[in-house]
């Protein structure tokens, strides 16, 4: 039988790193498509209350909100302490909420019109007077689907 004979020590061949550009561009590309950017800042502190039923919604993307609370530190002092509608970027008064309605609507599909849901993220200190109001400019717009944002209450 032959015998096999180890020839002297060999040596580990360098890394090809001719390739890692383009796996650290096809990286940053997959990021980029797949990263979404928040549409609009909040202005308002809200704590949201709990709940016991809790759903959770299943198309994202056809979700409007309507921010309702406090405004932050950098605007109260312009504004005041009491509760504030924050639609989209911007403040807005409870007669503003038809032509906010309008403007969500025209800015999605035709077809996905009818299916948006009109999410109200209420702080849950505030008084349900100007949630009742914001309820009832959404009626005159025919906003009819319209749900309460809610934590779920892990406690019971």
């Amino acid at each position: 039988m032959g015998r096999f004979k180890k020839e002297g020590k060999k040596d580990v061949p360098e890394l090809n790193m001719g390739s890692m550009s383009d796996i650290i561009f096809m990286f940053l590309f997959f990021f980029m498509v797949i990263t979404t950017m928040r549409e609009s800042s909040l202005f308002v502190v809200i704590q949201i209350p709990k709940a016991t039923e809790v759903q959770k919604l299943e198309k994202k993307a056809l979700v409007s909100s309507i921010n309702i609370g406090r405004p932050n530190q950098n605007h109260i002092k312009r504004l005041g302490p009491e509760p504030r509608i924050q639609l989209n970027d911007q403040f807005a008064e409870y007669t503003d909420i038809i032509e906010f309605v309008e403007a969500e609507k025209q800015r999605r599909n035709e077809l996905d019109r009818t299916m948006i849901t009109w999410s109200l993220k209420v702080d849950e200190k505030v008084k349900m007077g100007i949630v009742t109001d914001v309820k009832q400019e959404l009626r005159k717009a025919s906003a009819f689907k319209v749900n309460y944002a809610t934590r779920k209450d892990i406690t019971k």
